[in-house]
């Protein structure tokens, strides 16, 4: 079972920025394909992106990409998500999530708790 634990969310305006972080407590974490979600208040929970076991495969929402990029670093077991020229329907509760199938199959397996993220107008 893999731990999640996200960090970095809060209050931001239109056109700033935000990184969150997601740290795993398994040293199996380089194993790993991680990526985000997000739920936005009576919307189902959405996709936003994921990130390969090497770091050399990523793959975004088509809302999010030029604007959000993901990363990892494998000796500090993190996953990171830089977020900028936030809108105010990037609001919404971010998950980072750990599954052990590929980028292209990646649905989420393991959660962590939930980060919010609000961005005002």
């Amino acid at each position: 079972q893999v731990q999640l634990v996200e960090s970095g969310g809060g209050l931001v305006q239109a056109g700033g920025s935000l990184r969150l972080s997601c740290t795993a407590s398994q040293r199996t974490f380089s194993s790993y394909v991680m990526g985000w979600f997000r739920q936005a208040p009576g919307k189902e929970r959405e996709f936003v992106a994921v990130i390969s076991w090497s770091g050399g495969v990523t793959n975004y929402a088509d809302s999010v990409k030029g604007r959000f990029t993901i990363s990892r670093d494998s000796g500090k077991n993190t996953v990171y998500l830089q977020m900028n020229s936030l809108k105010p329907e990037d609001t919404a509760v971010y998950y980072c999530s750990a599954d052990s199938r590929s980028v292209q199959a990646f649905q989420g397996r393991y959660w962590g708790q939930g980060t919010q993220v609000t961005v005002s107008s």
